[in-house]
């Protein structure tokens, strides 16, 4: 808990920052009286300022086919933030989070007959140190942030949600980066950002990585021909480069372009759009398309390729769609399709996001695959007097062959999935409470496996999920 308490230490300071003569009687700010003057000193800069706090609780629950093990976890956490008010028009913020582990399964025992242990359950605390249920804390935010007109210039530790580094907030606490990023939004319609990162916070993590360190902090999977991959640790990158630009279109279209380099480990580029099209009354038709590249950037990482993270020259590309129906009173229902094509397996380290495809699904990806395709449809509806939002969705997600190792890189067979999510947001005495219900089932597609590790926390299983959240 050094961190949380340093970091409470530094907020109680700041907030109440002053310099006196070492013979001046104490007088309390409220005691103080009130000028003009008042609002250009450095005092006023952090008393104008914002605190916050997100406190939640996370259950969750894996039920694997048979005599496989199961696991299950109960987590809370508690965090506290301050960012100050505009001085200058610069401003400061600090944030830290602590979780403990309220009772678990042992997340570190491995099931005696596929040799693995828990996957889902283990994200909650910290993947490095299953055992560890206590000293879980986390400098987050810790930042200077320069702001003009409605852009701004933003440095340090912060979060971030771009297509391929996302908070990808499935746990309990978002992936974060340090580094600085700038934000523009003063052109009509369009947003653009660029950013240039040097470090990493993983999801389900506590410690802050460079980025060539935080490849492969998660599971590493094989390499293509078959070997165990062994790049923890051994990837040369130092940082991160991306430009994005989003442009409105006619109101109701909007085109993406998304570019990233990783020095010296790869480069990918996204391209997308979406938008809708009004039908009738209070209803649309919905739309979207989308293309990536990702292609590897002298050796993927280290000159050694049985320790590389893309050997070279590797490439792979994705192509997606989507089409639905939107109406207000009704809700919206899409049907997805993304394909990842045969040229090679699509790489992104899951350490840093979520897939950024149309089809994905909460709890399972299709990165590290190639030769993919992949189907779903989800069906979401608002209850907008009762508060409540309900997504049921479906799919069917084809792979390669859990022995075709060149393009499946995790050993996952083909699978369906099934989501049912239910978030109910409260008002009056309990606002600020956040509540949400997800249930998955995942089932296998074929039959072309016998072994038990390609089936535990993969296929012919469930996993419960309850949270709840408290901002204030």
């Amino acid at each position: 808990m050094k961190i949380f308490r340093i970091l409470f230490f530094l907020i109680l300071s700041v907030s109440g920052f002053q310099i006196y003569a070492q013979n001046a009687p104490y007088v309390h700010h409220t005691e103080r009286g009130r000028d003009a003057e008042d609002t250009l000193n450095f005092q006023h800069f952090f008393r104008q300022g914002t605190f916050f706090g997100h406190a939640r609780y996370y259950f969750m629950a894996t039920d694997n086919e048979g005599i496989l093990s199961d696991y299950y976890a109960n987590a809370f956490g508690m965090g506290i933030g301050y960012e100050t008010g505009n001085f200058k028009n610069f401003q400061i913020g600090i944030s830290g989070y602590f979780i403990y582990n309220l009772g678990s399964s042992d997340l570190a025992a491995k099931d005696p007959y596929a040799k693995q242990s828990s996957r889902y359950e283990i994200g909650l605390f910290d993947i490095e140190n299953p055992n560890n249920h206590s000293d879980l804390d986390r400098l987050e935010d810790l930042y200077l942030k320069y702001n003009f007109k409605k852009s701004n210039l933003k440095f340090g530790k912060q979060h971030i949600k771009t297509p391929f580094i996302n908070p990808q907030d499935g746990r309990m606490r978002p992936t974060l980066v340090d580094g600085l990023i700038l934000s523009l939004n003063d052109i009509k319609n369009t947003n653009i950002e660029a950013g240039y990162l040097f470090s990493v916070s993983p999801r389900s993590t506590v410690k802050w990585y460079d980025i060539g360190e935080s490849i492969g902090v998660y599971p590493s999977g094989l390499n293509p021909n078959g070997t165990k991959s062994s790049y923890k640790g051994k990837i040369r990158s130092d940082y991160i480069l991306y430009l994005g630009l989003s442009r409105k279109i006619a109101k109701t279209h909007k085109i993406e372009v998304w570019d990233m380099l990783v020095e010296n480990v790869f480069h990918n580029t996204l391209l997308q759009y979406t938008g809708d099209i009004k039908t009738g009354k209070n209803q649309k038709l919905l739309l979207g398309a989308q293309f990536i590249a990702n292609q590897a950037v002298n050796n993927g990482g280290n000159e050694n390729q049985s320790e590389t993270y893309m050997n070279k020259d590797a490439q792979s590309y994705t192509f997606g769609s989507r089409i639905g129906y939107a109406k207000e009173n009704l809700g919206q229902l899409t049907f997805n399709y993304n394909r990842i094509t045969s040229h090679g397996r699509y790489l992104m380290p899951r350490e840093w996001g979520r897939d950024p495809f149309f089809t994905f699904m909460p709890r399972e990806r299709n990165e590290g695959f190639g030769d993919v395709h992949a189907f779903n449809m989800v069906a979401s509806k608002y209850f907008e007097k009762k508060r409540m939002k309900a997504d049921l969705s479906y799919g069917r997600f084809y792979l390669p062959s859990v022995s075709n190792v060149n393009l499946n890189k995790y050993g996952m067979p083909s699978y369906w999935q099934l989501n049912a999510d239910v978030k109910y947001i409260a008002s009056g005495f309990l606002k600020g409470f956040e509540f949400e219900l997800l249930y998955v089932y995942k089932g296998q597609l074929n039959s072309d496996f016998h072994q038990s590790d390609y089936v535990m926390n993969k296929v012919d299983m469930s996993l419960f999920n309850l949270l709840v959240n408290y901002h204030f």
